[in-house]
């Protein structure tokens, strides 16, 4: 099963038809923009409609037009202004400034969509002898520009390759517990192919809907349960690449010491070294049991620790996330603001005010996955640690709501950027003994960034982050920020105002020892910080790789090495 591309937003997030997650007259935009310090009514900047855009035309020429056809079939290249203008840059906050205001500048000369692994290794060899750059696509949900067609100064031709056609469930090993897959299978549709089989991968990013299985690898990506699931570098197996040395078979192996595992460079390689076809992954049972609950911390200090203790004595868990004060503040505002309290929630109130837990809390969230056993063994160790560490039981209804929508974020970017914001997400990680120096630093960077690019009096941005995924000796954070956008400066003035935000927060993300992606991937946004983290030596090494694969350089250019 695929996805009609003419069904989703070519400019947005989701489906076309889909209800704004916050629409007019909602009395959240209000209370948003006296939290920003604007006034409200907030503007209207709705995008523009493709057929009021001007997409370049194509470059591509008859003959390389019909070597493409007898590759993939004469059905399968489109040139057309829909396809060119989908593929022409991923989902960021920077890719839909450009879009929503008509700027398709960078769009692909043509789209191909290929059937099978041999029709996408004979596009690489004919691409890498005709020096014709290739962009690969799955979902196209990146948010660091990993998909971007045509970079700032290309002139050869751009081909994406769509590989979304490619999206069987090959084979399962049920002794083994793994199974093989097509790499364009979008996520809702793995599920379902591994559950009808009684198994799952356990993969659930936040893009889960719109992503694909050689994303998540590509972008060595995290699902929102890595705790029990693992990341992408540790549930993949092995992959196949078509590159323009031929196609790669990367080792599969439960464990080998037969020089480093290659494996690991194809993760996170975001499509500069090949794109992949298929990959072979790591399985679990379908659950017997869930349970999702929260609890309420009196600081986001203690709600860490609470984490790390959890983490390190090895309880089964699958996701601990924890919202610091201003992201628990923002989101139960937004879901309440409106609406009429009753006596229970008035009494509730009166009861964390008494408990201390009133000013400034921070929600933590808690699932366990698994046999009804070791979901009740997981569930009352971790709540003998959580109400050490200073927790306090919320019940199962944050769990249950969070989990229930758990897709659904994006979905608000959309509306707040129709009403005049700014709104993108940052992430890193680090080690326990550093989280709340990270957490300070960063959240300090956006918050003086942002009213540093504000003119207005009293106009503030909004700053919040969480713990979303846990380890032994660290954690990430992930940011989240909302800001009004400048508009005195038209699009370039949008986009200076978020590369300021973005250099202050990452400068401080290096600055402070984290990473600059814990799963986002580099893509062209974060590959002026990668060279501090890897160092000359790494940096030597990886262009050798790249190098040696292509050393044309047609596999998606200036992605992760700049």
């Amino acid at each position: 099963m695929t996805i009609d591309r003419t069904s989703l937003r070519w400019n947005g997030w989701g489906p076309t038809a889909q209800p704004d997650a916050l629409p007019d007259g909602s009395p959240a935009w209000d209370w948003i923009a006296d939290a920003l310090g604007i006034s409200s009514p907030l503007p209207k900047t709705p995008a523009k409609d493709l057929s009021d855009c001007t997409v370049p035309a194509s470059g591509l020429d008859g003959e390389t037009r019909l070597e493409l056809e007898r590759i993939v079939g004469a059905n399968q290249v489109h040139v057309g202004d829909y396809e060119r203008a989908f593929h022409a840059r991923g989902k960021s906050y920077h890719d839909l400034l450009w879009m929503r205001a008509g700027n398709i500048s960078n769009a692909p000369d043509a789209v191909v969509y290929p059937r099978s692994e041999e029709e996408v290794q004979r596009l690489v060899e004919f691409a890498a002898a005709s020096d014709i750059v290739l962009v690969p696509y799955g979902g196209g949900s990146s948010v660091v520009g990993g998909v971007t067609a045509r970079e700032e100064g290309e002139t050869r031709l751009c081909i994406t390759v769509d590989t979304t056609l490619m999206a069987s469930l090959l084979s399962i090993d049920e002794t083994a517990m793994t199974a093989t897959a097509q790499a364009g299978i979008y996520g809702p549709a793995l599920d379902t192919a591994l559950s009808n089989h009684g198994v799952r991968l356990g993969h659930y990013p936040q893009s889960f809907e719109y992503s694909t299985l050689g994303g998540w690898v590509a972008a060595r990506g995290a699902g929102q349960n890595s705790i029990r699931y693992g990341r992408a570098d540790k549930w993949l197996v092995s992959a196949h690449v078509a590159t323009p040395s031929g196609l790669w078979r990367t080792e599969a192996t439960p464990g080998s010491a037969a020089a480093p595992n290659l494996n690991q460079l194809v993760a996170g390689s975001e499509g500069t070294l090949g794109i992949i076809t298929q990959a072979t992954f790591k399985i679990h049972d379908v659950p017997e049991t869930e349970d999702y609950r929260g609890y309420l911390f009196r600081s986001f200090a203690e709600g860490a620790d609470a984490i790390r203790q959890i983490v390190q004595a090895e309880i089964p868990t699958a996701m601990l996330r924890l919202s610091d004060p201003d992201e628990t503040y923002f989101f139960r505002t937004l879901s309440s603001v409106g609406k009429e309290k009753g006596i229970k929630d008035n009494l509730a109130d009166a009861y964390l005010r008494l408990r201390g837990y009133a000013d400034k809390p921070c929600v933590l969230l808690i699932g366990m996955e698994g046999s009804a056993v070791n979901v009740s063994y997981a569930r009352d160790r971790a709540a003998r640690i959580i109400a050490a560490t200073g927790g306090l039981h919320a019940g199962k209804s944050p769990g249950t709501s969070w989990k229930a929508g758990r897709f659904h974020g994006p979905m608000v970017r959309d509306p707040m950027m129709d009403h005049g914001l700014g709104v993108d997400t940052l992430e890193t990680s680090t080690f326990w003994s550093n989280i709340e120096t990270l957490h300070k630093a960063v959240t300090d960077a956006i918050a003086t960034s942002t009213k540093e690019t504000l003119d207005g009096p009293g106009q503030q941005g909004i700053v919040m982050a969480h713990i979303s995924h846990a380890y032994a000796d660290g954690a990430s954070l992930y940011f989240t920020f909302v800001f009004p956008r400048r508009h005195d400066g038209g699009l370039e003035g949008e986009i200076e105002q978020w590369l300021t935000i973005k250099r202050a927060a990452s400068d401080a993300i290096a600055a402070n020892g984290g990473t600059i992606s814990h799963h986002h991937g580099v893509g062209t946004d974060h590959a002026p910080w990668l060279g501090q983290e890897k160092g000359p030596i790494g940096m030597q090494t990886l262009s050798a790789v790249k190098n040696s694969i292509d050393p044309k350089g047609v596999m998606n250019p200036r992605k992760v090495l700049g």
